[in-house]
């Protein structure tokens, strides 16, 4: 048992280093100025089912984690001004 854990651990892992290496590729342009408030980030996304437990400027973007309607845990990029989802690359 402590094996197939501490499997599932380093391949936890694994999958987080592949998703920091996308970070590079999300940009936003907004300006500090132009940013609307995260919280209301937060409170359109709780309208919409999510769970959000950390919300992170990362390139300009909001980068969200947090879990989506369906309880899957996410890791999402939006921009700061419109709020639009931004695809990482």
């Amino acid at each position: 048992m402590r094996h197939f854990l501490a499997l599932a651990a380093f391949a936890t892992v694994l999958g987080l280093a592949g998703e920091a290496a996308a970070h590079g590729d999300v940009k936003c342009e907004a300006t500090r100025a132009d940013r609307r408030p995260s919280i209301d980030l937060q409170k359109m996304l709780k309208t919409q089912g999510w769970t959000v437990r950390k919300i992170v400027v990362t390139n300009g973007c909001y980068e969200v984690y947090g879990y989506d309607s369906s309880n899957r845990p996410v890791e999402v990029f939006f921009d700061p001004k419109t709020f639009e989802r931004v695809p990482a690359k």
